[in-house]
């Protein structure tokens, strides 16, 4: 691995990002987030916060070791004129020259991954699992709070900070939270922070399930303590399979089939 190599995802790499479920730490997913097939190993790391370029190394090497990236080969005119380039910006426009933050702030980003959260809310046996989604488009809180009720769960919806508050704080305390990032008086990002401070709240399981499709906010999202971040438009089952691998149940047992106790915890390990 040199500064000046570029990786990006291999299929597997793609399908980690995109399958609603993995065993990847969040220092690993910040990573293979990052790697878009033109940033070069030097401007990654860069873009990492100082405390993660540290233990880059390490991180990258599991990537590598597990197949999820590839050394991408670029012909010599490409090679070259990419370094023009750079050089140019920085020349022309230095404020605006981070090439690792332009990456991150590209829109169009897709992503589908959730991992299982180490530490769930007391399960309740006997009541089914409650779910709050917040979500200003009405239309799509209704939608998605349909299939979790098809799913087996209870459902509040909340479309405003007011609304959000007010789900929030009433019991029972919910064993799922979708979170919509951009609400009309509110941010998403900061609700996950305060959820995530509340002792009551911050062992709930969170997706986050939101147009912004940004490398930066997912990133945002994983490093803020979310246990999925989704992209819209998403697939149905693209979002079951997260709530399931959040709330740490087989994939082939969803919640709602069979009795409530059977599916309110944790899988057996």
């Amino acid at each position: 691995m040199q500064n000046e190599d570029i990786y990006g995802l291999t299929p597997l790499g793609e399908s980690e990002l995109r399958s609603s479920a993995t065993r990847l730490t969040p220092a690993q997913i910040d990573v293979l987030v990052r790697l878009d097939g033109t940033l070069t190993i030097a401007q990654v790391v860069a873009s990492l916060p100082p405390p993660a370029r540290v233990g880059f190394d390490a991180v990258f090497r599991t990537l590598l070791d597990r197949r999820l990236v590839t050394l991408v080969e670029l012909d010599p005119f490409t090679r070259t004129w990419n370094a023009q380039v750079e050089l140019l910006t920085h020349a022309v426009q230095p404020e605006k020259a981070d090439a690792g933050l332009s990456s991150l702030q590209r829109s169009g980003f897709y992503v589908q991954i959730a991992r299982e959260r180490s530490t769930l809310p007391a399960p309740h046996p006997g009541r089914a699992p409650t779910a709050v989604v917040i979500e200003d488009d009405v239309a799509l809180g209704k939608f998605t709070g349909t299939l979790l009720k098809l799913s087996g769960f209870e459902v509040r919806n909340a479309h405003n900070r007011a609304e959000v508050v007010a789900e929030i704080r009433r019991p029972p305390i919910p064993d799922l939270i979708l979170l919509d990032v951009m609400l009309p008086d509110a941010d998403g990002f900061d609700i996950l922070l305060r959820v995530r401070q509340h002792p009551a709240l911050k062992n709930v399981p969170v997706i986050m399930l939101t147009g912004k499709a940004t490398r930066e906010a997912v990133l945002k999202g994983i490093a803020g303590g979310a246990d999925g971040y989704i992209t819209k438009p998403f697939e149905p089952d693209a979002l079951l399979r997260a709530v399931r691998t959040v709330r740490g149940l087989p994939e082939e047992d969803p919640p709602g089939r069979g009795d409530a106790g059977a599916w309110s915890g944790p899988k057996p390990r």
